[in-house]
């Protein structure tokens, strides 16, 4: 199940899934005026679903604050991984300026070209397709890379550890920002979490089947309130999310360093 909500805007999640606590929440209110018990019966009925009530909504607010702070958590590595990615570059960079030419040109013309398409791949909306196709080019020119400063070290140049050592640098942050990328929620959390939206809005409406302008008012506004905060920590999930972004700040400043 951990495709599932990939490719679904966190507002589209966010909007379905208060529909569907507005009618569970009708649903449970039909049933509870069908009901046809006595007042007393009514009574201790109500009681018992107020408790059934106020445990469904208290489980949801702990998988809610789970859920947030695994998807926080998942977006700081993901910003993280993006200024070191962008360190291991300009290390690279740094060695590759030392070189004799033309090896020196070489390598820096590869490095911008290299920059520029990592900067491309992380535009809003790009597919699985373009995703893909991005990374065969990334991993082509880590082989223009390898093979320049293969170049190099066969010259004799004297710091061939330290130029080897940052191409290996430069690799592996790539790997370990391609690794939180694909880092996301389970679908089974998602689902999990939905649902208890969902069975604590029929909770409440079998509590009360009659609304007064008050409840609902504030029945809508905890619908409201939990589809925001399910859209936030869903944003939060997708490395391309629609409110919350990762600044590319890091990879643009080396862009312009690497240009001059």
């Amino acid at each position: 199940m951990s495709g599932i909500f990939i490719d679904i805007d966190a507002w589209i999640i966010a909007v379905i899934l208060g529909l569907l606590m507005c009618g569970g929440w009708r649903l449970g209110g039909w049933r509870d005026r069908r009901s046809g018990k006595q007042a007393e019966q009514k009574r201790e009925s109500d009681n018992a679903t107020g408790q059934l009530a106020g445990a469904s909504v208290a489980l949801l607010g702990l998988l809610l604050a789970f859920t947030f702070s695994l998807s926080l958590e998942r977006h700081e590595q993901r910003r993280l991984m993006v200024v070191e990615h962008a360190n291991t570059i300009g290390d690279f960079a740094t060695c590759a300026s030392l070189l004799k030419e033309p090896v020196r040109s070489q390598l820096r013309q590869v490095l911008h070209k290299y920059v520029e398409h990592v900067l491309s791949i992380r535009t809003p909306r790009i597919t699985e397709a373009q995703v893909q196709k991005g990374l065969a080019m990334n991993e082509q020119m880590h082989n223009e890379m390898q093979l320049l400063v293969k170049e190099a070290v066969d010259d004799g140049t004297p710091i061939a550890v330290s130029l080897v050592n940052t191409l290996n640098d430069l690799t592996s942050s790539h790997d370990a920002r391609l690794a939180a990328i694909r880092n996301r929620l389970p679908s089974s959390i998602v689902v999990l979490l939905c649902l208890s939206a969902i069975v604590a809005m029929v909770q409440v409406g079998l509590q009360n089947g009659k609304l007064d302008e008050r409840e609902l008012i504030t029945g809508l506004g905890f619908v409201v309130l939990v589809c925001l905060c399910v859209w936030v920590t869903l944003d939060l999930n997708q490395p391309q999310g629609d409110m919350v972004t990762i600044s590319q700040e890091p990879m643009q400043r080396l862009l312009l360093s690497l240009s001059q």
